[in-house]
């Protein structure tokens, strides 16, 4: 039977009298889990510290070579790899000598590989016919190996290369030809490198032609302590740009006697020891005691403070300022804290007032001021910006519509009420008498859309006129546009919620100014306050009408609140409850919406909300029900799905979807649109300007009280 001698028996078992070979490293059972080995042994290996010799047959100074290595065994897969680190000036090919694989043992086993039993310390291991001695492993390797078992011999020296020891013996005996001074820089360059002082200077240049101060900025340079210097040439100055006023340099002090000339003062100083006696041959050593150096002081950053006067090759130059990186640096290194800088620039001449002609009656003011700001005539330029930002953007109408009506004593013009319509996209105004049976007046337009001016200015003048702003329009302000004089006495609900969105730019609509006025008018008298509104309400309902609420603010106040700021306070305190007819108002809009985009996808829908109601409850979260109709497409404005979802909720945020989808369905319960339109909104586009019933009924005065002389103990 040809059978090979190496095959084992049924289930792996070893025939009678058969020994396998085995393949990979032979572990215990009870040492380490049940993990492969490229698992358990992952990024571990052993390391130990080997030499071989190498001989030198063609060299006299040297028979063998030491060569130091490492040899790695990976436990994963008993891979082996054998590297000789780099050494300087070897003149040998260092690094890899053996990569990384499975290495197969001497003969007559070369049908084995190595594994982790054949390696300890102080044995000798054969790799393709090169021996490598282990002298020491590292101390993961020698834990791993007693944890095998495996009884590790002691360490062995290691042994010198001769050559290298030879070699190292004749550079110790070898003298220099002179004392080396050191000179060493690295460190001020490593910890400075890129730190750079800047002072601002000038030098007064008055033995000059023209005699004026020249404006320099130097950098002082603490990697190795250079000063440069630069000069700042004035545009039109007609003096040439020079790239720089001093190079890079070291910038000496003076001394006494003058400049010193040039290779007077060097790093190294030397001593001629035989002078001319021998042929003419001198003989020079380095001067170690610098017995005839020439030491010269240069400027250091000691000596760069504001207001000193520095001396650049017989300039004198003043520091007059610095920047902040070189004052935070003094300050932190020699504590200086005074850094007031010298003034040096004359003070600017005031620049001659630019008058503008009067305007000329023809055109617009700006019109007229662009034909004196240029030789060709430009248009006037409008805030494009400003336009894109205000202009109207799907709902938002960016239109203020106040109600007014005429301050005069004729009884026919008192009857008569305008629109008046603030357009914030480009600040004009325009007002729309609505049309009245019966009074012999025509509606219609009453003035033409554009900008107004502010009544008692001068007509022809140099400066632009100021035109009414949006600031200027509220509830109760008395204004004239054209010699008609009105009282605003309304405003939509569009106007109210953008002035109390933006009520840092309109204060009568600011809830925190009118609470600090009020509360410095009521505050030394609160204790009548409080009676007057507990008279107010005998029941103790907590609540009041907000007519009463209106006529006690008045009399507290004596008038010094407006009547914007009267709603504005009754607005936020009050109690407004949400009518039936709002959200039939708001699935009128909705159904109205999904007809025009054909949408009838109500089944589906109702099926992912269903199988989203994991509990069947009936209802689920604000956000994922938003989710799901976002998903579908649903054709409504995110504003008017969050008012349906938010109208749609229990007491826990939770969505009915199932009456919300009955409302949406335009084709099972169709909610005629003439339903919603029985009382004239104050929010709708065609408002018609007359008094409906303000949202505001009952105000929450206790909260009121409260947040103007504190909650009662």
């Amino acid at each position: 039977m040809l059978v090979g001698e190496d095959k084992s028996g049924i289930g792996g078992e070893p025939l009678p009298g058969q020994k396998l070979k085995p393949k990979y490293s032979a572990f215990p059972r009870e040492i380490g889990s049940d993990a492969p080995a490229w698992v358990a042994f992952d990024k571990q290996v052993l390391s130990f510290d080997a030499y071989f010799e190498e001989e030198v047959p063609d060299k006299n100074q040297e028979l063998y070579r030491i060569r130091h290595c490492k040899i790695y065994f990976y436990l994963e897969d008993d891979t082996i790899q054998v590297v000789e680190p780099q050494v300087k000036n070897s003149g040998i090919t260092q690094g890899t000598i053996v990569r990384r694989h499975r290495i197969p043992l001497p003969p007559p086993n070369e049908d084995q590989f190595y594994t982790v039993d054949h390696f300890n310390i102080n044995i000798e291991v054969i790799l393709y016919a090169r021996r490598y001695r282990i002298i020491d492993c590292d101390q993961f390797t020698k834990n791993f190996l007693r944890k095998m078992g495996v009884r590790l011999n002691p360490p062995v020296c290691r042994p010198d290369d001769p050559y290298t020891k030879e070699r190292q013996k004749i550079m110790d005996n070898m003298k220099p030809l002179r004392p080396y001074e050191r000179l060493d820089t690295l460190r001020q360059f490593l910890e400075y490198d890129g730190h750079v002082l800047r002072f601002f200077c000038v030098w007064d240049d008055t033995e000059s032609m023209f005699r004026d101060p020249r404006e320099l900025v130097l950098h002082y340079y603490l990697s190795d302590d250079t000063i440069e210097i630069k000069e700042m040439v004035p545009v039109n100055s007609g003096r040439d740009a020079v790239p720089l006023f001093l190079k890079r340099n070291k910038l000496p002090k003076y001394a006494p006697t003058g400049l010193y000339q040039p290779g007077t003062i060097t790093n190294r100083t030397v001593l001629n020891v035989f002078g001319e006696l021998v042929g003419n041959k001198g003989r020079y050593i380095l001067d170690n005691r610098k017995t005839g150096a020439v030491h010269q002081e240069f400027y250091k950053d000691c000596d760069l403070t504001t207001g000193a006067v520095i001396n650049v090759w017989g300039r004198k130059i003043v520091l007059c300022d610095c920047d902040e990186f070189t004052k935070e640096y003094y300050r932190t290194k020699y504590g200086i804290m005074d850094f007031t800088p010298v003034p040096y620039k004359a003070p600017p001449l005031p620049k001659p007032e630019k008058k503008f002609p009067p305007y000329t009656g023809f055109g617009s003011e700006e019109d007229s001021l662009c034909s004196c700001l240029g030789l060709l005539p430009k248009h006037p330029q409008k805030d494009f910006k400003k336009f894109m930002e205000k202009d109207r953007n799907g709902l938002e109408s960016n239109i203020l519509r106040f109600l007014a009506k005429l301050i005069t004593d004729s009884p026919i013009d008192k009857e008569r009420k305008f629109i008046i319509s603030y357009f914030l996209s480009d600040d004009t105004i325009s007002v729309f008498e609505p049309m009245r049976r019966n009074t012999g007046i025509l509606g219609g337009k009453f003035l033409e859309r554009g900008r107004i001016k502010k009544p008692g200015q001068e007509l022809f003048k140099s400066e632009p006129s100021e035109y009414f702003k949006a600031q200027n329009l509220f509830v109760g302000a008395r204004v004239c546009f054209h010699g008609h004089n009105f009282l605003l006495v309304d405003a939509d609900e569009y106007a109210f919620n953008y002035m109390e969105k933006h009520a840092n730019e309109f204060s009568m609509a600011d809830i925190s100014v009118i609470l600090k006025k009020l509360k410095d008018i009521a505050e030394p008298r609160s204790r009548e306050v409080k009676q007057m509104f507990a008279a107010t309400d005998p029941d103790h309902t907590k609540v009041i009408e907000y007519d009463p609420f209106r006529n006690l603010i008045v009399n507290i106040t004596d008038g010094a609140l407006s009547e914007h700021e009267i709603m504005t306070l009754g607005r936020y305190y009050s109690m407004r409850d949400d009518s039936e007819m709002d959200v039939h108002f708001l699935l009128a809009v909705a159904q109205e919406q999904l007809k025009k985009k054909s949408f009838e996808n109500f089944g589906q829908l109702s099926a992912v909300l269903v199988y989203n109601d994991r509990e069947k409850h009936g209802v689920l979260p604000h956000e994922m029900c938003r989710t799901i109709c976002k998903s579908f497409r649903l054709p409504l404005s995110d504003d008017l799905l969050q008012a349906l979802l938010t109208m749609f909720e229990d007491g826990h945020e939770q969505v009915e979807y199932k009456k919300l989808l009955e409302g949406l369905n335009w084709r099972e319960n169709q909610i005629p649109a003439f339903q919603t339109i029985k009382v004239p909104l104050k929010y709708e586009d065609d408002w018609s300007g007359q008094l409906p019933s303000l949202p505001v009924k009952k105000i929450k005065y206790l909260t009121l009280l409260e947040d103007l002389f504190g909650q009662e103990e």
